[in-house]
């Protein structure tokens, strides 16, 4: 697992050369309806080994929560189950919403 900070991952979204990662947000329903990076895909930490099959193991995939702690004990547990290219938000949407998106609510 790697970690990617907020404005890493904005460049790589950014960039139209490269191919968009998968975006899993695996916070709550309340926080993920309060704000999200747009495109992302939820599911929430429990539902995750559940939902393992439909995620692609070959993708790159970014998992995110509130702060990173979450995100990467999910991160941790893909690799784990043989995804190929994991990374983890770190400082999670706390820091996409200080250094990416200001207008971004926080909580």
């Amino acid at each position: 697992m790697k970690q990617l900070s907020a404005p890493e991952l904005a460049a790589w979204l950014a960039d139209e050369a490269r191919e968009k990662p998968l975006l899993l947000d695996v916070r709550e329903p309340w926080e993920y309806e309060r704000c999200r990076i747009e495109g992302s895909e939820f599911v929430p930490m429990q539902a995750v080994p559940q939902q393992m099959s439909t995620l692609g193991r070959a993708r790159d995939v970014v998992c995110i929560c509130h702060h990173g702690g979450r995100s990467m004990h999910v991160a941790m547990f893909l690799e784990r189950h043989g995804f190929a290219s994991v990374f983890n938000l770190t400082g999670g949407l706390d820091a996409w919403a200080r250094q990416v998106d200001t207008a971004m609510p926080t909580y």
